[in-house]
């Protein structure tokens, strides 16, 4: 437990951006262990108003956490006043949970890189980040249109995600929907644009969706290399392979299914203008801020 810390990979960003696919090719290397979805960041950084609000306020609601909002009342668990006596302790709780599991996926005694992957903790990546300063960031970013088109899909009839506590979608609610997502993923890239500033630059990795997969096998040679964890070029591009979209056996891809289509801009197909310009409302600005055009033809930036 002494230097977990230090071997912590923190995957953060949005949902639905690839970050089970890149959690698992990190973890083929032998000397990687990682945790998928303690789902912290959904008990830290609980919504404030409810998405009740996207489709029954006057106005566009401001999404906020309940953290934000209560941080400077004393009575609150995780006040400012008080932050010396929870801080250390929520630390402590984290690497203990975490020692725990790793102790039975590689043994005890054994210190392997951890990869953490969670997006439901970008809400809180500054406080992730003010806890573990010493461990490594990955910011994992993708179009905000392709992840509210993708979280469409998953509400669904008959869709993966039905059976882990959504619903199927009626007709006349997509659009309070998409402006909730959309809300949500322009909040946790603005979380995680400050933690991610706010951290060591040699401990931190801006991946790209996009980038990610059109070229796996690089960015994923670079993450190897970045993080310090040795693997040769040979070996990423054999992972890279190994965990491609196309060797995921056709009845487990699609409409409906966890992994869908692997396609950046399909959004173009699956919103209709009004939805385009709702989402656009509220993520527009964001999404032009970091070089997402808007064109038939998108081109995509490059990672810094």
């Amino acid at each position: 437990m002494d230097d977990l810390g230090q071997r912590l990979i923190w995957i953060v960003g949005s949902s639905r951006s690839g970050s089970t696919w890149l959690t698992k090719m990190l973890a083929a290397h032998d000397d990687v262990v990682a945790i998928d979805d303690p789902h912290i960041g959904h008990h830290l950084s609980v919504w404030r108003p409810i998405s009740l609000a996207w489709g029954t306020a006057r106005e566009l609601p401001e999404l906020k956490t309940l953290g934000a909002v209560k941080r400077h009342q004393d009575d609150y668990f995780f006040s400012d006043r008080y932050r010396e006596a929870w801080a250390p302790a929520l630390r402590e709780l984290i690497v203990a949970r975490f020692a725990a599991q790793v102790a039975d996926a590689a043994g005890t005694g054994v210190r392997p890189r951890v990869v953490v992957k969670d997006p439901g903790a970008s809400g809180v990546a500054e406080l992730i980040g003010e806890l573990f300063p010493e461990s490594s960031l990955v910011f994992l970013l993708r179009d905000g249109r392709d992840v509210v088109d993708s979280w469409l899909d998953a509400y669904r009839e008959g869709a993966w995600g039905v059976g882990e506590g959504t619903y199927p979608l009626a007709p006349e609610g997509r659009l309070a929907f998409l402006r909730w997502q959309a809300s949500v993923w322009l909040y946790r890239t603005e979380a995680v644009e400050r933690a991610y500033r706010a951290h060591d630059p040699a401990r931190r990795r801006l991946v790209r969706y996009e980038e990610l997969r059109g070229s796996p096998e690089a960015v994923l040679a670079g993450l190897f290399r970045d993080l310090e964890i040795p693997a040769s070029a040979e070996r990423a591009r054999e992972i890279a392979a190994e965990h491609s979209f196309e060797e995921v056996p056709e009845s487990d891809r699609g409409e409906g299914e966890r992994i869908r289509r692997a396609e950046p801009g399909s959004w173009r197909r699956d919103l209709s203008p009004a939805e385009r310009a709702a989402v656009d409302q509220i993520m527009g600005p964001k999404l032009r801020e970091l070089g997402y055009e808007a064109g038939r033809r998108a081109r995509y930036p490059r990672a810094a």
